[in-house]
């Protein structure tokens, strides 16, 4: 169905007495283009029983009042018109059958105006209308588009000119159309009673790219130059489309980061970048940058950028990687194992990219992997020797980061092959080195004696830990005779171990080439020093000296002052006595 937008053409009637009417019918407007004609139809009436002889009219232009002196368009009676009119206008109708249509030619833009007409039937019979008919002098066709286009959405637009003129009619064709469609001629048309136009319509479905396409109409005359041309932005709506936005983003720890987000829409869309659908930044706007200052690992992740208008919505996405070093290595796992366990060991730490780690002890690497965030360690059946520290370290090409960590393994105790006794002069030394977790105890036991002496006597025992190993040292004096034989035991919550402590160097011999003659000799020697000495130091200090019963065993002199191997001062050399001292 095709509505016409009508120009505001109609015809009016003027009631003028009581005794009959006088009338006039015009449009109230009219338009034609300049450079060619216009006929304005005109019709009028007055009362039947005047019945002049001779009818005459009068067309003036701007005023109704003649003695405004209003320019005369066209007289009949004297065929006198005001210069610019001269040659232009000419009577149509016929007064005589009360048809008042007036034709203007060679149209110029200052004959647009007012036209009034006045009939005159003689003497005191003439009326001059009030209402009157306005003349548009245009130069541009008239592009009518519909108030809103939507891409998709068919739409017509039409092209409409006056065709008033008699003498010259205009023929349409439309400019710019191409890819749009196939114009549609509907040729002359009567607009209202006397005013005819001229329409051509053009069916099409607009594109987003069809938005602000200029779309022209001609008019041109035959056998003429006159051409006239208009033209219309097409103003098409359509939803938003994200087309600028950074691929994936990566960036140092620390560093500024700025996301871009562009969208093409009409009207606008209103932009907003979020993040775990918190609302980051919005703002209507064709593109929406989103800064961020000193990014931190914490900020890595996806963002995402939303366009939306009253026609539709649009998003996209962008992932942001903060590059950062491997955080200090964490380490979970047992710390404490019992010797044969399996040991398990975690180590894991965040970077971006991912690390390379390494688990290594004393120098040397017991695991590794690359470009992965957690390591394992397993230790089957540990020993001993796999216990102390370990390193975790982490890095990738913007840092490096350690974490130590201790293994303990624990076990029963093991003598080392380095436990023995020594004997120099009078003086016998023994030392037992003990391996052991958790620390053992230990003692010394001379079974020819009948004594046992274990690391808490300090005033005999010297010890001494370092790490896995307890060294302790016996030091026996006045050992002439023949060194009695001495065994180290040591025990922990895993088990004991016991070993008879060899002598080492020349010592032992030496009593078995003075025999058993010289032995005796020898032994009454050492009890007469002992008795002496313990004697002596008696009657200094008699507070120091503990004494035994006439059960107890042989004067042994047990001591932890070794001062050949550096052993503090404060271990002195104690004395005990026996009966035959007395």
């Amino acid at each position: 169905m095709i509505f016409l937008t009508a120009l505001p053409l109609f015809w009016i009637m003027i009631s003028a007495s009581r005794g009959g009417h006088w009338g006039a019918w015009m449009p109230l407007s009219i338009s034609a283009f300049e450079g060619t004609c216009v006929s304005i139809p005109c019709r009028f009436d007055f009362p039947d029983e005047l019945r002049p002889a001779v009818v005459h009219g009068v067309w003036y232009f701007n005023s109704p009042y003649p003695k405004n002196y209003p320019p005369v368009v066209f007289k009949s009676r004297t065929q006198v018109v005001h210069e610019s009119f001269q040659g232009r206008s000419r009577l149509l109708g016929d007064l005589g059958l009360r048809n008042c249509t007036l034709l203007l030619s060679n149209l110029s833009p200052e004959l647009g105006g007012k036209y009034y007409f006045r009939g005159d039937l003689g003497g005191y019979n003439q009326y001059t209308f009030s209402e009157h008919s306005v003349l548009d002098i245009i130069n541009t066709p008239n592009i009518v588009v519909p108030p809103e286009v939507v891409a998709g959405t068919e739409v017509e637009v039409s092209c409409m000119v006056p065709d008033n003129c008699p003498e010259l009619h205009p023929e349409l064709s439309w400019l710019g159309h191409e890819g749009l469609g196939e114009p549609a001629v509907l040729g002359r048309l009567r607009e209202d009673e006397g005013t005819w136009v001229q329409m051509s319509l053009l069916h099409f479905t607009p594109t987003r790219e069809a938005n602000g396409h200029r779309l022209g109409c001609q008019a041109s005359f035959p056998n003429t130059t006159l051409q006239f041309e208009g033209y219309a932005s097409l103003d098409v709506k359509y939803p938003p489309v994200i087309v600028d936005m950074n691929s994936s983003v990566e960036a140092i720890e620390g560093s500024h980061v700025s996301l871009l987000c562009g969208a093409d829409s009409n009207p606008p869309p209103l932009l907003t970048w979020m993040r775990d659908g918190t609302v980051l930044r919005e703002a209507v706007a064709e593109s929406l940058l989103l800064e961020l200052d000193e990014v931190t690992p914490g900020e890595d992740g996806v963002y995402a950028c939303l366009a939306e208008n009253a026609y539709g919505q649009d998003n996209r996405t962008v992932g942001l990687s903060v590059m950062y070093a491997p955080w200090k290595p964490t380490v979970n796992g047992t710390m404490v194992a019992v010797e044969g366990e399996t040991v398990s060991i975690l180590c894991s730490t965040q970077s971006n990219p991912d690390p390379i780690l390494t688990i290594f002890k004393e120098k040397q690497i017991l695991a590794t992997v690359i470009y992965e965030s957690e390591l394992q360690l397993e230790l089957p059946a540990v020993t001993p020797e796999d216990g102390g520290e370990y390193w975790c370290v982490a890095e990738n090409q913007y840092g490096q980061r350690a974490t130590a960590f201790n293994l303990s393994v624990e076990f029963a105790p093991i003598i080392l092959l380095e436990s023995h006794c020594a004997a120099a002069r009078d003086t016998v030394q023994c030392l037992c080195v003990v391996k052991a977790n958790p620390e053992p105890s230990v003692a010394f036991e001379l079974p020819s004696r009948n004594v046992t002496v274990n690391e808490t006597e300090r005033e005999f025992v010297y010890s001494e830990r370092s790490g896995l190993l307890l060294t302790s040292i016996l030091t026996l004096r006045g050992q002439a005779q023949a060194p009695p034989r001495v065994i180290c035991t040591s025990r922990n919550l895993y088990g004991t171990k016991s070993l008879e402590l060899p002598f080492q160097g020349a010592h032992r011999l030496m009593w078995a080439k003075i025999g058993p003659v010289g032995a005796v000799v020898a032994f009454a020697i050492l009890i007469a020093i002992v008795c002496y000495v313990t004697q002596t130091r008696r009657k200094k200090n008699v507070t120091e000296s503990p004494s035994f019963s006439a059960g107890d065993n042989p004067p042994v002199l047990f001591s932890s002052n070794f001062r050949a191997s550096g052993v503090p001062e404060k271990y002195e050399s104690r004395e005990v006595s026996t009966q035959e001292c007395h």
